[in-house]
């Protein structure tokens, strides 16, 4: 099999994530906005519990069919169509949490706040939530704000950017452990993206909610169970 057929269009940071054996084998894996799953395939094929929410019926549809195909144990509800705001697994579900290029789809600053807290709510202690997300460090002179954070980059596209500030201040409130520094590639001076990786700490934060899964998805495996 070749690499490309392995991993699929994988972000290659977070195949670092993989290389430095932070996301291991066994791990339940939620992609929070999972587009059409380019960052899925490699954990599929090898047996990951995976799950994803994302809007797109589409996109949903997608991705259950890339379930169907390659994943030896597979249900649907796995992926379910619904905003990241608003999840209805479980606290403490998950031990890796996945967000590429999500956050900088946020409405403001409340919504995009709203997205970060409901994927920590979700993610268990010590898990590791991964985060890819357009951002103003590096070209603040080259965006235009538009208000509520907007701003139109370079590139003509119009975005939420967060900056480091905003970044840092909310891993200070979350009490999450940063795994490596900030990283920040400058893409022709037309966009930024950040890697922003956190831990979350053994600590309870949320109060408990049903999970709402069926009881198939409740017996596949976990490293932590």
């Amino acid at each position: 099999m070749n690499p490309r057929e392995l991993f699929g269009d994988i972000d290659i940071y977070l195949f670092d994530q993989l290389l430095k054996g932070r996301i291991a084998e066994g791990m339940r894996i939620l992609d929070a906005g999972c587009g059409m799953g380019r960052n899925l395939t490699y954990f599929l094929r090898s047996g990951y519990p995976v799950y994803a929410v994302d809007r797109s019926d589409e996109a949903v549809q997608t991705v259950r069919k890339m379930g169907q195909a390659l994943a030896p144990v597979w249900s649907d509800d796995q992926v379910r169509s619904e905003p990241v705001e608003k999840m209805s697994f479980a606290n403490d579900r998950f031990d890796v949490v996945i967000s590429c290029a999500v956050l900088h789809f946020a409405q403001n600053e409340t919504h995009f706040q709203q997205m970060v807290q409901e994927m920590w709510r979700v993610l268990r202690p010590g898990g590791l939530l991964f985060i890819r997300l357009a951002t103003s460090i590096g070209i603040e002179n080259k965006i235009i704000p538009l208000g509520d954070s907007r701003y139109k980059l370079p590139d003509g596209s119009t975005r939420f950017l967060a900056d480091e500030e905003r970044i840092l201040k909310t891993t200070e409130r979350l009490q999450g452990l940063l795994m490596e520094p900030l990283k920040t590639v400058n893409v022709a001076h037309q966009r930024c993206m950040t890697t922003w990786c956190l831990k979350k700490p053994h600590i309870l934060f949320f109060d408990p909610i049903e999970d709402n899964t069926n009881a198939s998805d409740k017996d596949l495996p976990a490293n932590h169970e």
